[in-house]
């Protein structure tokens, strides 16, 4: 999204302290940051695509609203052709740039598990990759209670078991839950709090979201400020770190289902 985010992936995956990232491959800073990328050993970093169909009409420019796409895939009046083509020119286009294929997909604002797209999505990932097929970001909410809880459940509604179910019959692995899902509010020590309690919940498979940034963020961007503050707190973390489950370590989701430490179904 900006050479800031860029910057703040490359500088955490130096420290062992992120294990995946995911691509935009539409946005201006993508170029550059793939050819940065393709200096990262692939066993310590999934490198994935961030499905983006909400793109700015202008470079850089401010996103539109999500109701329009919502509304047309739940209405089922998107126009398919174009959808479909649009998934299949950004896999190519990461393909391309890395030379490999995605360790997993995931849609930026959570658009990979809409109707009509996960369908077409799934369809996609099965012909593409028959033999060792991406994983999909699963958004199964970990917690039951708490102020987050209502905006996990909503994005999990949105299509989450629907998306699982269609992977997993066509063989595709699916990460367990979705952990980091907050308001962007509060300040520096408020997310180290927020990391720590998500850190003591985590269990093999989950996926924590993270959305740091070094700087130079987009004027556009209506989350600039808490991705230093994430940056911030991820630059001082330490791993392992103890939770209530035993010792938390990070390791990428793509060696766990090859070595069948999780099961696609």
């Amino acid at each position: 999204m900006s050479t800031g985010i860029n910057a703040a992936v490359l500088d955490l995956a130096a420290q062992g302290k992120i294990s995946a990232t995911s691509c935009m491959v539409r946005r201006s800073a993508w170029t550059d940051g793939a050819k940065a990328l393709k200096r990262i050993d692939p066993a310590r970093l999934d490198t994935g695509l961030h499905l983006d169909l909400t793109r700015p009409e202008t470079a850089d420019g401010f996103e539109p609203g999500l109701f329009g796409l919502l509304a047309r895939t739940y209405t089922r009046t998107v126009f398919t052709p174009a959808l479909h083509a649009d998934i299949r020119d950004q896999l190519n286009r990461f393909e391309d740039a890395m030379g490999r294929a995605p360790a997993f997909v995931d849609g930026h604002r959570h658009v990979h598990q809409f109707p009509v797209v996960r369908d077409l999505l799934v369809e996609e990932i099965a012909r593409r990759y028959p033999a060792s097929p991406p994983w999909v970001r699963y958004t199964a909410p970990v917690w039951r209670h708490g102020p987050e809880r209502l905006k996990a459940q909503v994005i999990h509604a949105l299509g989450g078991a629907r998306l699982a179910a269609l992977a997993r019959k066509r063989g595709i692995p699916v990460s367990r839950r979705l952990l980091g899902v907050y308001d962007f509010s509060g300040d520096t020590q408020g997310y180290e709090a927020r990391l720590s309690e998500w850190l003591s919940g985590c269990r093999t498979g989950d996926v924590l979201m993270c959305h740091p940034s070094a700087g130079a963020n987009l004027p556009s961007d209506p989350h600039g400020s808490a991705r230093l503050r994430e940056y911030t707190a991820l630059q001082r973390l330490a791993f392992p770190v103890q939770g209530r489950l035993g010792e938390v370590a990070l390791a990428p989701l793509s060696q766990l289902f090859g070595r069948g430490e999780l099961a696609p179904a």
